[in-house]
């Protein structure tokens, strides 16, 4: 069973509904008990780091996330998801604190560069490094915030929009990826699948 974490904020029914067509029995809980006792723990997200790290504390998830991740089963962070992973965010005021599971910083695109914010729509995935994802990988992205790790080895793929940067990063039994995989079409549904099977 993988567990998808609701903390009240992310794209929960739309990555049940991607597991349950790729034949993976699935939950949405807020349960630190049930989360504890998945084989895969998925946590989803759309919002800002801050309101998002405090939904998760008043819940106790935080710390089941710790926990899960020390256990070493698989950990799949998306978009927020990702994002909450690292020290911390620039958003509003520059303060906002994440989990820490990954050193470096979530910075905001630079409007200066006359880019679009935030970035929607299919982009591409380049220096791949992690088995369930491909290089050229077609995906979907909605995002203004992107992560900066601190360690180049937790990098599992980058993406150019204005400047390149880091579109899915991994380390031991993490993964997370600024893509929506429940929402990138038959290449998303790959990718979910390669990192699902190692739930069984």
């Amino acid at each position: 069973m993988i567990a998808v974490i609701d903390y009240g904020m992310g794209n929960l029914g739309s990555v049940q509904k991607a597991l349950t067509y790729l034949g993976y029995d699935s939950v949405i809980t807020d349960s630190p008990a049930k989360a504890l006792s998945a084989s895969g723990l998925i946590l989803p997200g759309v919002g800002a780091v801050s309101y998002a790290m405090q939904a998760l504390r008043d819940k106790g998830m935080d710390r089941v996330v710790f926990e899960y991740v020390e256990s070493g089963r698989p950990f799949l962070g998306i978009c927020l998801g990702m994002q909450m992973l690292f020290d911390s965010s620039e958003e509003g005021d520059g303060t906002a604190k994440g989990l820490g599971l990954l050193p470096g910083r979530v910075l905001r695109f630079r409007p200066e560069t006359g880019l679009k914010i935030p970035q929607i729509g299919w982009n591409n995935l380049t220096n791949v490094s992690h088995p369930a994802l491909r290089k050229d990988d077609y995906v979907y992205f909605v995002h203004s915030y992107y992560c900066a790790p601190d360690r180049i080895e937790d990098v599992a793929a980058t993406t150019t929009y204005g400047i390149e940067y880091a579109s899915a990063v991994a380390r031991d039994n993490i993964l997370a990826t600024q893509f929506h995989p429940e929402k990138s079409g038959e290449v998303g549904l790959a990718i979910l699948n390669r990192w699902a099977r190692r739930t069984r």
